[in-house]
């Protein structure tokens, strides 16, 4: 098995002990990349308060995953109920998770967080569930892109794959973005440094500028919203409790 250092040669030990010793020694094998030419600026403003931290950036990215997975909800609704609607919804979804959440926000995490977190010796169980469910939901994803490429479902066996495929990504996701929103995030300001705290935060806008233009966020948000629309989930007051 794979681990978040990329080594496909090593496996978990069974033991408990044997375990956490393998993770650490693991992890740490992914350190150096993770660490090495990080700008230790502080990226604050000229008041001294940070534009973005990396937890927030983290976080929002959150926001669009969390939408995106709103969206599969709706979905996965209208084919259990067998109404019509256009599968390039379910593609260009998958595309936004696939492009900005799995080969962006993921990768920060993988790179920059997890070995961190190796070099510090915590929490390594879950930054190790965490990597493995990365590569479990990409897998999920690219199917979900093929799907979204037919014209329609060929019979309802198809609707039910389907369906399986969306219902997996959220029952996956949700736990696993609460998890670091509330556990692993948090933590991180922890263990390094203020100054590399901030630092990483310029970095992370940085990529984020460089793969998606100046308002790379902001116009990923809004193609979201295009896809609540075509739903007809957009206005948040349809959300309302009875």
């Amino acid at each position: 098995m794979e681990n978040f250092t990329g080594n496909k040669n090593l496996t978990l030990e069974t033991s408990d002990n044997k375990r956490r010793e393998f993770l650490k020694k693991g992890l740490l094998f992914g350190t150096l990349s993770g660490v090495a030419g990080i700008s230790l600026v502080t990226g604050c403003s000229d008041d001294g308060e940070a534009d973005v931290s990396p937890a927030e950036d983290l976080m929002r990215e959150h926001g669009v995953l969390n939408r995106i997975m709103l969206i599969y909800d709706a979905c996965k609704l209208h084919l259990v109920n067998g109404d019509q609607f256009p599968l390039e919804i379910v593609q260009n979804s998958a595309l936004i998770v696939q492009n900005f959440i799995e080969n962006y926000h993921e990768k920060l995490e993988e790179k920059f967080l997890f070995p961190r977190f190796a070099k510090a010796g915590q929490m390594l169980e879950l930054v190790q569930t965490l990597f493995i469910q990365h590569a479990a939901g990409r897998k999920i994803t690219e199917q979900i892109i093929q799907f979204g490429k037919m014209k329609t479902l060929a019979d309802a066996g198809e609707s039910q794959k389907l369906v399986k495929l969306l219902n997996d990504f959220n029952m996956m996701y949700r736990p696993h973005a609460a998890r670091e929103d509330t556990i692993l995030f948090p933590a991180f300001k922890k263990i390094i440094s203020k100054n590399e705290y901030f630092g990483l935060g310029e970095d992370f806008e940085k990529k984020e500028h460089e793969l998606f233009g100046s308002e790379g966020f902001e116009s990923t948000v809004e193609k979201v919203l295009t896809i609540e629309k075509q739903l007809g989930i957009d206005d948040l007051s349809k959300f309302n409790a009875q």
